[in-house]
């Protein structure tokens, strides 16, 4: 008898790479590795698919609005700030990989809770960046910072938090928009994995993310604080109106209000996110522990500058957990324009 064809579909050869698998084919290449830091930044994406859940059902959740408090600065707390917190500390707080952790919304740093054995590693976050969005449906996200603990014993202690930019171990922030996106780097480059919600995985989707130079002639500012700012920093945005920081192509304003947003779409197409000092915040609004120093060492990972206008960003020693910097993202052309600019170069 002659035989026919087979009519069953092939087996699809997708072979997706998760998140996890990613991280851990990376140990693998550092047989020293003990599997601390893998632990960490997969607890991290474990909080990150439960926030990015919440952020998705908020409109139907009854999560919506403010919480009515403050946080240690002075800003509203938002419903979905306060249950993003709470998930990051119970995700990290119970795997023996971390002295302690430091939240942007609580002025101390936080111990890991007695039951639980201790680590090497202390990890920042924000739990929520952009949360003054939430209710309008615009994205925002989570960012995070790994330090070596330099302490002796097993509590972590605040000097182990207030260590420079430079000397992270990993950074990285989740993107919850029209996909979830987590993106972080150990100092190997940057890489982005897109959350599939059919299988509840992150998947790599932007492998050795760089970022483009010059790229698009975009700038991203707040430029309703324009009065507020010094006359270096008026000039630096006329510059980049007039086309003076590009050779004549004048750039554009793109500015969402949400930093993870603002920096997402600054390293996927170039340009400079900036959040200049101004009269009102002398040093800036942003927090370097928990913002500037985790999306400068992205930034920089990926080919582009990360600055305080001044110096460079990575460099600078924090006094305090919620110290605050001003801050210059972007590819390292236009960022050094403007550096030459604030200098009065």
């Amino acid at each position: 008898m002659r035989s026919h064809p087979s009519t069953a579909p092939a087996m699809s050869t997708f072979a997706p790479i998760t998140l996890s698998r990613y991280i851990l084919e990376q140990e693998r290449l550092h047989p020293e590795a003990s599997g601390a830091f893998t632990t960490i930044l997969l607890d991290v994406a474990l909080a990150a698919k439960v926030i990015s859940r919440e952020v998705n059902r908020a409109g139907i959740a009854e999560i919506l609005g403010d919480a009515g408090s403050e946080n240690v600065h002075g800003e509203t707390v938002q419903k979905l700030d306060v249950f993003a917190d709470r998930v990051m500390f119970k995700a990290l707080d119970h795997s023996g990989t971390l002295a302690a952790m430091g939240s942007e919304e609580h002025e101390e740093l936080l111990s890991i809770p007695e039951k639980f054995p201790k680590g090497e590693y202390v990890i920042l976050y924000d739990p929520l960046d952009g949360s003054s969005n939430i209710d309008v449906n615009v994205s925002i996200g989570t960012i995070f910072s790994v330090h070596t603990k330099l302490s002796d014993g097993t509590r972590g202690r605040l000097a182990d938090a207030l260590q420079p930019g430079s000397k992270q171990v990993a950074a990285g922030y989740v993107l919850y928009g029209s996909s979830t996106m987590f993106v972080y780097t150990t100092g190997a480059g940057v890489h982005g994995f897109t959350l599939d919600p059919d299988i509840g995985e992150f998947i790599l989707s932007h492998p050795d993310m760089r970022i483009p130079d010059p790229g698009a002639r975009t700038y991203s500012v707040n430029e309703g604080s324009y009065g507020l700012w010094s006359p270096e920093v008026q000039a630096a945005v006329n510059g980049l109106k007039r086309g003076d920081a590009t050779g004549g192509e004048r750039c554009k304003g793109r500015y969402i209000g949400s930093m993870v947003a603002d920096v997402h779409r600054t390293l996927l197409r170039g340009g400079i996110f900036m959040y200049p000092a101004s009269q009102d915040k002398p040093k800036g609004k942003l927090r370097i522990l928990y913002e500037g120093a985790p999306m400068g060492m992205i930034i920089e990972q990926a080919g582009g500058r990360a600055s305080t206008g001044t110096g460079p960003l990575l460099e600078v020693e924090p006094t305090g957990l919620h110290e605050r910097t001003p801050v210059y993202l972007g590819s390292v052309g236009m960022v050094e324009w403007v550096e030459g600019i604030l200098s009065g170069d």
